[in-house]
């Protein structure tokens, strides 16, 4: 490569940063004085008009410093690369510490994990629950919580429980329901979920009289069980400490965005589209979709838990800390996977 085009990239990095720092248009001058000092303002001028022309900045008004664009940005995250491979997630322990801690408590610890990134990143973190389609019935336990309540209890072999509570006409006696659920787990046990959901129940019911009513309802209540605790459900952070950045100082901005992420079919959709088995990824701009979408950026990562896949991440502003958030993000969802593959978890002092 070319002595000014290392320069030039050089330029680039210095300008992204002080603009994510300071949200202010970034001049030569400033970059002369504060990161290069042995190169002249006249010669950042040309870069930076270069750079203008390749559509990586631009001048908000006549006199004024240079911004990013997405391309910019998106070029600034491809010069970032090769060092973000070196950069690791310095307090890995005690995301470790959590993992071990609730081993038992899957929703509890991926809140914990939620908590961990919001406070890391300040921008608004969130988890997608793992997708359970792919795991194996270990057990299967209902109760009824009251006459048209019945909680489904659905324990995988990996050691993840999944519940979800059902209204109804729930016309069944406590032994009718007890002699029900022995028979559903003597023929489900062991068969993978998204099989039970698609084949397995239509199959059993097939086989079973028109005359024995309860249990065709209760296999049509099973599958709508199943339905609910298979899709994804994202959680977000509920602190709103997010919003105070400048980029939400007006109220139509605050409402593109909590509307952006009220869709969590279409926020999964995108993670799926998107998920190539990298280790971390990164969307803005036109990855979108939609122009009105132009101004923020989705930083995730899929992760495991128990051999069972989700996702999690951050999203906010374009204007955001990728050297530090990227890593974070990667180094995460890969401890999550690591310590929580079949047995690797083990707790410590007993816990």
């Amino acid at each position: 490569m070319k002595k000014n085009e290392i320069r030039q990239e050089n330029v680039l990095i210095h300008l992204v940063e002080e603009y994510i720092k300071n949200l202010e248009p970034v001049s030569s001058k400033l970059i002369s004085d504060k990161y290069v000092q042995n190169i002249s303002p006249a010669t950042i001028r040309i870069d930076l008009n270069k750079m203008e022309k390749s559509n990586l900045i631009y001048q908000p008004h006549t006199s004024a410093g240079r911004i990013p664009t997405i391309q910019g940005y998106r070029h600034y995250i491809e010069l970032l690369s090769e060092s973000l491979k070196e950069s690791t997630y310095q307090r890995s322990h005690i995301l470790r510490d959590i993992l071990i801690k609730y081993y038992k408590d899957t929703p509890l610890t991926l809140h914990y994990v939620m908590q961990l990134l919001a406070q890391e990143t300040d921008q608004l973190s969130f988890v997608a629950e793992p997708e359970v389609s792919n795991g194996y019935l270990e057990k299967l336990d209902v109760f009824k919580i009251s006459e048209n309540k019945l909680l489904f209890v659905v324990s995988l072999d990996s050691g993840l429980d999944k519940t979800v509570i059902l209204k109804g006409d729930h016309k069944i006696t406590e032994q009718q329901l007890r002699a029900i659920v022995r028979y559903v787990n003597d023929e489900f046990v062991g068969n993978r979920i998204y099989d039970i959901q698609n084949r397995y129940i239509d199959e059993t019911t097939e086989k079973i009289s028109n005359e024995n009513k309860i249990l065709r309802l209760f296999l049509d209540e099973l599958r709508n069980a199943i339905s609910q605790i298979t899709s994804y459900f994202i959680h977000f952070d509920g602190n709103i400490s997010f919003l105070e950045q400048p980029e939400f100082d007006n109220k139509q901005a605050i409402l593109t965005f909590l509307g952006f992420i009220q869709r969590q079919d279409y926020l999964v959709n995108l993670m799926q589209k998107y998920d190539d088995g990298s280790s971390y990824h990164v969307l803005m701009g036109e990855d979108f979709g939609q122009l009105k979408l132009i101004d923020y950026t989705l930083i995730f990562a899929r992760y495991e838990i128990f051999g069972i896949p989700g996702y999690l991440g951050i999203v906010g502003p374009n204007r955001m800390d990728y050297r530090k958030n990227i890593p974070l993000i990667r180094d995460i969802a890969g401890i999550i996977t690591k310590t929580t593959k079949k047995g690797m978890m083990v707790p410590k002092n007993g816990r």
